[in-house]
């Protein structure tokens, strides 16, 4: 087997899919017959890896907005490219920080846009003041619960940077929608294992049942090819030491982090962490883990090949 075989051999355990998100999709199936249109929630670091194919099977049916949420901690440039992709697939798309006022906004206008057919046939029969009814999904730790705050202008649902902090369906009014937030949803399987990767990079695969020094080091090794400045800068690294194999430059940084333990070993446990908390905290700066796949409509959106 060469490197390249080995380098991502655990990610394949990669698993997580309790209980209640089972009875989370059989509750989708249920209410999406009774709202007007779904809001999804991807997250702007990697649009396609965090697009669940459950939801996308389940939403087919009526409008669908795309948002790009935390397009604060993904790179501007490769966030305009997604824009591109989804548009030029005729999938409405915004990118939005769900933290700030204006993403919100921008979601509302979108949604009146989005679903500007339905509000002028309901202003023909005489419905115009109907609330829109739209549901909100998406995976978990993608933002749902802070975009909701945002978007009702007051803290109306639990919001924590952890993956299964709602658990149950909850209805959100304002003055024109109604929104329905359901639990953060993963799907039964990875077929992929840049996506399981990915999910477990941004949080939404839950933290104790990974293996944080693997996390860490396929982190390392996927950010330096394509944003190798950035982690050079934040960790003080020359063109030598930011070549070298994944372990050995996470040594190399809780080396010159002082992340030592008796003896002067690396505290290579605690330097993951680090790393992890950091990226997270988006302190290496704004990075894109993935960018539009080449590919002229989204037949094939949720799935990915095993490159």
């Amino acid at each position: 087997m060469n490197n390249q075989d080995t380098r991502f051999a655990n990610q394949y355990a990669i698993q997580w899919f309790p209980g209640h998100m089972a009875k989370t999709l059989r509750m989708m199936e249920q209410e999406i017959q009774h709202v007007d249109a779904s809001l999804v929630l991807l997250d702007a670091r990697i649009p396609l890896s965090s697009l669940n194919p459950e939801i996308e099977r389940i939403t087919a049916r009526k409008p669908k907005l795309y948002a790009l949420n935390k397009a604060d901690l993904a790179d501007p440039a490769v966030t305009e490219e997604w824009i591109r992709y989804f548009h030029e697939a005729d999938a409405g798309c915004v990118a939005i920080s769900a933290k700030q006022k204006g993403g919100a906004n921008a979601v509302k206008a979108a949604i009146e846009k989005e679903l500007s057919g339905l509000l002028a046939r309901r202003q023909n029969r005489g419905m115009a003041g109907a609330k829109t009814q739209v549901m909100l999904c998406g995976i978990p730790n993608v933002g749902k619960s802070t975009f909701i705050n945002t978007f009702a202008g007051s803290a109306r649902a639990k919001a924590a940077d952890r993956p299964g902090v709602t658990k149950g369906k909850q209805w959100v009014s304002t003055e024109k929608f109604d929104l329905l937030d359901m639990p953060g949803v993963l799907w039964k399987k990875f077929d992929s294992k840049t996506i399981a990767s990915n999910l477990a990079f941004i949080g939404s695969i839950k933290d104790d049942i990974l293996d944080v020094e693997e996390l860490a080091m396929n982190l390392l090794d996927e950010v330096r090819r394509n944003y190798p400045d950035l982690v050079a800068q934040r960790y003080k690294l020359d063109a030598e030491t930011l070549a070298l194999p994944p372990y050995e430059l996470m040594e190399a940084i809780g080396r010159k982090r002082g992340l030592l333990v008796r003896g002067g070993e690396v505290n290579t446990e605690r330097c993951a962490v680090m790393l992890v908390d950091e990226f997270r905290a988006c302190k290496w700066g704004r990075i894109s883990l993935e960018r539009p796949p080449q590919r002229d409509d989204m037949a094939d959106f949720a799935e990915e090949d095993e490159e």
